[in-house]
């Protein structure tokens, strides 16, 4: 459904949609776009639709641009939300394509990492909202916590996730779709931690300075080794998986 002023009207406005009309418009592109996940992004201040007098949500073709955006930048560079808002904040456009690595000042590449390894916004998942937002089974969830792959932490009783935990369910529930499951996952997880001891040895002396500044770039260095790391294991598995296809 779509609301705008009459046709022919003086001075009429480009028309704008309502919640489910985008909804409907996106569903192509992202089959688990929701009403709800929409409704989430307005919450975490990522989208800021006009309201009727009546409380509805009205978007303009600007904010289904911005909306789009934000979901590709999700899907396909697995940004949390976080960075998702520094991004646009920054003047990311919908039409900019991101590029794997810049070149910082001294000449060295910089690459972009896919989720920050910096302290998180602090927000925190019910088991309800992490199941709602990546659409994993509840059962798929527990094995995760039994594998220690995520862990939560408990509070009145209810046991809340952050957002990397979040990310993290999404990642393993589109696993499973292909029939992998959480006793799998131990070979990511031991992997994870063997390379966090390598570069927390390589970077132990400043992560520890009392210096603001030494930790800073520490914090900065230990985040584009994260990246580049990531970078060379997907290239070490795209080559063996390339001798399966020959």
């Amino acid at each position: 459904m779509m609301i705008g002023k009459a046709p022919g009207e003086a001075g009429a406005r480009p028309k704008s949609l309502t919640i489910g009309a985008v909804c409907k418009a996106l569903l192509q592109e992202f089959p688990d776009i929701s009403i709800s996940k929409i409704r989430y992004l307005e919450d975490q201040k990522l989208l800021a639709p006009r309201r009727t007098p009546g409380g509805y949500r009205l978007y303009t073709q600007g904010d289904v641009a911005r909306l789009r955006t934000i979901l590709r930048m999700q899907r396909d560079e697995f940004l949390p939300l976080r960075v998702i808002r520094q991004e646009l904040a920054a003047g990311r456009s919908p039409n900019e394509t991101p590029e794997p690595g810049r070149v910082a000042r001294e000449g060295m590449r910089v690459w972009r990492p896919s989720v920050s390894v910096r302290a998180t916004s602090g927000a925190l998942y019910s088991i309800e909202d992490v199941l709602e937002e990546t659409k994993a089974d509840a059962g798929l969830v527990h094995e995760l916590e039994d594998f220690g792959v995520v862990k939560g932490e408990l509070r009145g009783g209810v046991r809340y996730f952050d957002e990397t935990e979040r990310e993290i369910v999404a990642a393993v529930a589109e696993l499973a779709r292909y029939g992998v499951g959480g006793r799998n996952l131990r070979v990511f997880r031991s992997s994870a931690d063997r390379e966090a001891n390598l570069l927390q040895q390589i970077l132990a002396p400043a992560l520890r300075s009392r210096n603001p500044e030494r930790r800073k770039e520490a914090i900065e260095a230990l985040e584009n080794l994260a990246a580049v790391a990531t970078h060379l294991k997907h290239l070490l598995l795209v080559r063996d998986l390339r001798k399966i296809v020959r």
